[in-house]
């Protein structure tokens, strides 16, 4: 079986987080989410990947992820070009599966408990294609599904104002080749998109049979950005702790915390896990960094209460203010004001949000 890797899409959710890099490179505890799914693809004895490409970000993913050599796996890059739905992007894929099963993953989500159980219950001599599912408390606001007794998917529909079921898609399918045929018959729908929920009906139209596969633990999609600030709560739930950089004297440490290797903890500093904090960063003393928060590689921080919140990296932050549920982009520096003006002095770009 092989992997397809779907890292295309401009990622407008996060901006202005992604105007200057791909949503799949924003890091989750200090590991970009694109690596979980490349290690989740891995555990489940994937080790040909093919990463679908867009326009945005395309150089940052292949520089990133090379040939895959890191991971111990085989990457091939497919470029799809702008994005046209998800069916277009599995379409683009069609060479390098050839006669392969394959798994899709949406590069952009996280699962707690990988695809290991999904890969390995799927029958290709019995089934088409394979949907990962999950149970939700507000089916209307999802792709929900029917199935049968035996558990066989009979009917897709989305957003339904009477929902059959409670059981939505959460964007990681199985497939065969039989797929293809499907999606060069759609044709795009309102959104202008090829729709994958409309190939798959088409396999169950043509009496095709498609599995259900009901997933228990965690699924995040991180698309915007109290969804990073949740899935980094969720990853951190579930991190053991690691020290390999330095603990000075005087600093209290406690809880499960990540130190990654040349980063510093000064004396003076309070740290309270979870918490990962990225190679070659430096916590000054007077510092507190509190539960949930990642920190991201080479940054600086002094003097600054922080607490669930994800800064990316390369960042200076040097401020007596609170920071609490933020995400701070790559290179950014936040300070504090030599002096306060009779008003707020600010500057907001598109699709910003400030809460003063």
């Amino acid at each position: 079986m092989k992997g397809v890797l779907l890292a295309g899409g401009t990622g407008s959710r996060l901006y202005p987080i992604t105007y200057t890099g791909p949503k799949q490179l924003v890091p989750i505890a200090n590991k970009p989410v694109l690596d979980y799914a490349i290690e989740d693809l891995r555990e489940a004895g994937i080790t040909e990947i093919g990463v679908v490409l867009g326009n945005k970000g395309r150089d940052a993913i292949q520089e990133h992820l090379g040939d895959g050599s890191a991971y111990d796996v085989e990457i091939t890059y497919i470029v799809q070009g702008d994005p046209l739905g998800l069916a277009h992007a599995v379409g683009c894929a069609r060479d390098f599966v050839g006669d392969d099963s394959f798994v899709v993953y949406l590069g952009d989500d996280l699962m707690r408990d990988g695809i290991t159980d999904m890969v390995a219950n799927f029958d290709s001599s019995e089934y088409s294609a394979g949907i990962g599912l999950q149970e939700v408390d507000e089916p209307s606001r999802y792709g929900i599904v029917e199935v049968n007794d035996s558990g066989d998917i009979v009917s897709l529909v989305e957003k339904p104002d009477d929902p059959p079921s409670n059981l939505a898609l959460i964007g990681i399918y199985v497939f065969t080749p039989a797929i293809f045929e499907q999606i060069e018959s759609l044709t795009p729908s309102w959104r202008g998109e090829l729709e994958i929920t409309d190939a798959i009906q088409g396999l169950l139209e043509t009496g095709s049979r498609v599995q259900s596969h009901l997933v228990h633990g965690w699924w995040k999609d991180t698309g915007k950005p109290e969804d990073v600030l949740q899935a980094n709560r969720l990853v951190l739930d579930n991190m053991d702790g690691q020290i390999e950089g330095d603990i000075q004297d005087g600093a209290s440490v406690s809880g499960r915390v990540e130190l990654q290797k040349n980063a510093v903890i000064e004396g003076g500093a309070v740290v309270r896990g979870p918490v990962s904090i990225g190679e070659g960063t430096r916590v000054c003393s007077d510092s507190y960094i509190g539960p949930y928060t990642s920190i991201g590689e080479q940054s600086i921080v002094d003097n600054v209460h922080i607490e669930a919140s994800v800064t990316m990296g390369h960042n200076e932050i040097k401020t007596d203010s609170k920071i609490v549920d933020s995400l701070v982009g790559r290179e950014a520096c936040v300070k504090s004001s030599d002096s306060k003006p009779e008003g707020e002095r600010i500057t907001v770009g598109r699709n910003s949000t400030l809460e003063l």
